[in-house]
């Protein structure tokens, strides 16, 4: 969550509120209209206070054009109806609400078997209040297996390091920050957007914890190469007996490619392969906040970091940072399970990504853009300015754009191509074929104006764009 300082002196106001927004009598309860920074000294009528807050937050964007975010912005009615029954429900109560435990098993599980686990019932796995725990915790089981064989080299000093490509999304680097490891990135090269292997085995050592392969960048939707980078580092043990496992981030990846993709390999499948995370809100196609993470075995997960709590008279082991939060999500997940199967899934996906490849393909038409992506991994792509445009820019496209209510990020790209600034659009379940009609629409009706543009219009990129990676 964003730090929040409280309002300065000049910031500070009160509400207005509508007579109408009263009961029977418009003018009842209206002597005082309450402050926003502190708590007010009377109650309101349920009512007021429903209006107030509610008309407030319809200056927030419409989540359904948000094409800057992940997270799942539709879900069924009855989905709906599931998570209000739940939302009381404390997920760590385990002995108290024994049949959503039962729920969160039953999700481990499947995950467990659609990552091909070399023996599913061994896997081992807990929901998390998204990836961003999930990678923490992986992160975490990383780093104590490596305290554990280092014994006598780390109180000495020596400090640990974890591999990534410049592309990781932000929570790990909060882990290298919180947990005292070493960031060690591949940067982007040319037309290389994420992680290479070969990079990525130069920067290992003996004090490496692990190497994160990503299953879909979100920069740009593509698939880090997962088998080739197990390979190099199979290479790599053989050459020097360094024993590095990988951690797949497949927080959205992981629910793509194993329904439209199960032939990649990228999984269990790769002994190499420690654990596994996933964001059950994106592509897992719940509401925000539920995440899943995964261990081959136990041996993946040490002993040491799982907490035991009472279940029904007997041991129901825990592994999480957050404790208490709803079970809503975790139950929302199963019933995106149970509703779908394989097959659901697969034809919700394949319709999202046949949306991001035609719409892909409709931008591209338009002559002023260069894809970098097409949406056919992820269903997501990048896109910059032809090389001719000189008149605008990503981020006066991302401006305009905004105008019409589409959210659309324009961002620059990290070490070693600042050069490079795109646009990014995700499709997900609930963005129609319709919609992306409508977004290509509106996008060629703003070429006109921006084509007239003197030049770019956007001074400040920093502040160009809320998006942050």
């Amino acid at each position: 969550m964003a730090l929040h300082k409280g309002p300065a002196k000049h910031e500070e106001r009160t509400m207005s509120v509508n007579p109408f927004f009263g009961e029977a009598n418009p003018v009842g309860g209206m002597t005082e209209a309450p402050p926003t920074h502190r708590l007010p000294d009377a109650p309101l009528a349920p009512s007021t206070a429903y209006q107030l807050v509610h008309d407030e937050l319809m200056l927030d964007g419409n989540s359904r054009l948000n094409l800057a975010t992940f997270v799942t912005t539709w879900m069924e009615p009855q989905a709906g109806v599931l998570m209000a029954e739940c939302r009381d429900k404390n997920m760590i109560d385990k002995d108290e609400y024994p049949r959503t435990a039962e729920l969160e098993r039953r999700c481990v599980a499947m995950l467990a078997d659609l990552w091909n686990a070399p023996d599913p019932a061994a896997a081992v796995g807990c929901s998390t209040t998204g990836s961003s725990e999930a990678c923490m915790l992986a992160g975490m089981a990383l780093k104590r297996r490596w305290m554990k064989g280092n014994a006598d080299r780390y109180p000495g000093g020596a400090r640990p390091n974890l591999v990534m490509g410049v592309n990781v999304q932000v929570c790990w680097d909060k882990f290298c920050n919180f947990w005292e490891v070493e960031a060690r990135l591949v940067p982007m090269e040319g037309d290389r957007f994420h992680l290479d292997p070969q990079a990525a085995v130069e920067l290992c050592d003996e004090n490496t914890i692990g190497v994160v392969g990503i299953l879909g960048s979100t920069f740009d939707g593509s698939y880090e190469p997962i088998a080739d980078l197990c390979a190099a580092l199979d290479a790599l043990q053989e050459r020097t007996g360094l024993d590095v496992p990988v951690h797949v981030d497949g927080a959205s990846g992981g629910m793509v490619a194993p329904f439209l993709d199960p032939d990649l390999v990228w999984d269990f499948r790769l002994p190499r392969v420690a654990s596994i995370n996933t964001s059950g809100h994106k592509y897992g196609l719940v509401y925000p906040g539920v995440g899943w993470a995964l261990w081959r075995d136990k041996e993946a997960l040490p002993e040491e970091l799982v907490f035991r709590v009472n279940y029904l008279g007997g041991d129901m082991p825990t592994f999480a940072l957050n404790f208490s939060r709803p079970g809503a999500q975790v139950v929302a997940q199963y019933y995106s399970f149970l509703r779908l199967g394989r097959e659901g899934y697969r034809a919700v996906q394949q319709s999202t990504r046949d949306v991001a490849r035609s719409l892909a393909d409709g931008i591209a038409a338009l002559g002023d853009f260069q894809l970098l992506t097409h949406g056919d991994e992820l269903p997501v792509f990048a896109l910059t300015t032809a090389d001719d445009v000189t008149a605008y820019d990503v981020f006066d496209v991302s401006r305009r754009l905004r105008e019409s209510g589409w959210l659309v990020p324009a961002y620059t790209f990290p070490a070693n191509r600042q050069d490079l600034s795109v646009l990014r659009v995700v499709c997900r379940n609930g963005f129609s074929r319709d919609l992306a009609d409508l977004f290509l629409a509106d996008l060629t009706r703003l070429l006109p104006e921006l084509r007239r543009q003197p030049h770019p219009l956007t001074r400040d990129k920093e502040a160009a764009t809320g998006f942050h990676h």
